[in-house]
């Protein structure tokens, strides 16, 4: 988990570049964590806490609104109805 975070953190300066070189300084000072981090812990404290995954997303997501979410994940994560996410993100409205 920790080299997981750690890599997106040092790739977060690089995403939707198109680098391809393995010279650069592992941490940049514009280096961050991304919703890739987020998503990561939340996953991380469902399974430890036997909480259920809609729940620890939505609750860790929730406090980092700005961490780089897909549009439809923003709009699923912000909503009141916690209905589970298809492909690419969109929401499944169960009929």
């Amino acid at each position: 988990m920790l080299a997981a975070i750690g890599g997106d953190i040092t790739g977060s300066v690089y995403e939707h570049r198109g680098i391809k070189t393995k010279e650069f300084p592992l941490f940049d000072p514009l280096c961050r964590f991304t919703d890739d981090s987020v998503l990561t812990v939340a996953v991380a404290h469902a399974i430890l806490t036997d909480t259920p995954y809609v729940e620890a997303l939505r609750s860790i997501g929730r406090r980092y609104p700005r961490a780089g979410y897909g549009r439809s994940f923003v709009e699923w994560l912000m909503s009141k109805d916690a209905g589970p996410m298809g492909v690419g993100g969109t929401a499944q409205r169960c009929v």
